[in-house]
């Protein structure tokens, strides 16, 4: 075999192992047969969260592991509830703290869905973003298994806000919208105004993100409004040459006839 044969086949082998071990670690994935997370909560609220685990032995070789989960969320309890194949809860655990560990999952035990819920506090925002906007993590799962090795099974996050943050980010909203139906006039001004509505935001001056998104609004309105009227001006200016068009050329016309006439 030539060194270009080799290399070559090198190369094929490498990625043949690399496919193989992705197809493994899909194999022994836990799957996500639902959730019921919020979208968005206030700091400082309670809320709840729980996902439901399903398809929980993929591999047949995996006959038990331990679920263990992780959450930005304060003054925490977790449940995990243990299902069997006719739907019956045949077990449930609870824990306390940000994260916990040592969920036992076994077909030994007749386990087919696990249900965990997480319920605590929103935290503080540590850092304000009006576009993505700022997020906390409310519940992330993993499964490790016998020997340490573990893959995560999915997280889920959720936009936390204050009362301030978020009027200001309504109003951002309003003046965003109001600027892209001025779309086609000149929102060069509104658009700079509101950037720097989104600077203040980010940097939580939220009493001057509200004002300049007021301001940038108004502007990016009387753009539009500045723009149909410009536009109806054209149509209106278009429309008298056209007619005047029309009118001088039957007058021509009509003087064309009276010269005929007069030479008949």
């Amino acid at each position: 075999m030539t060194k270009t044969n080799w290399s070559r086949f090198s190369k094929l082998a490498l990625a043949l192992v690399v496919l193989l071990s992705a197809l493994a670690g899909q194999a022994g994935a836990v799957s996500v047969a639902s959730d019921d997370v919020p979208d968005e909560a206030q700091v400082g609220s309670q809320v709840t969260a729980s996902v439901t685990l399903e398809e929980l032995y993929r591999s047949p070789q995996l006959e038990s592991w331990t679920l263990a989960g992780q959450t930005d969320l304060e003054d925490v309890t977790w449940t995990v509830a243990y299902y069997d194949q006719t739907g019956a809860r045949v077990d449930q655990q609870s824990f306390d703290g940000q994260n916990f560990s040592g969920a036992q999952i076994a077909t030994a035990d007749g386990t087919s869905e696990v249900e965990v819920t997480v319920t605590g506090i929103v935290p503080e925002v540590e850092s304000f973003s009006y576009d993505p906007a700022q997020t906390f993590t409310i519940i992330s799962l993993d499964q490790t298994r016998e020997g340490g090795s573990s893959n995560d099974i999915d997280s889920w996050t959720v936009h936390h806000y204050t009362e301030e943050s978020a009027a200001a980010r309504d109003e951002l909203d309003s003046a965003q919208a109001a600027i892209q139906r001025a779309s086609g006039a000149n929102t060069q001004q509104p658009q700079q105004t509101f950037n720097n509505a989104v600077e203040a935001f980010n940097g939580e001056e939220f009493n001057l993100a509200t004002n300049l998104a007021n301001e940038a609004e108004t502007n990016a309105n009387q753009a539009r409004q500045s723009s149909q009227t410009t536009q109806l001006l054209i149509y209106a200016a278009g429309g008298l040459l056209v007619v005047a068009l029309i009118v001088g050329g039957f007058l021509y016309w009509r003087s064309q006839q009276t010269s005929y006439d007069k030479l008949g």
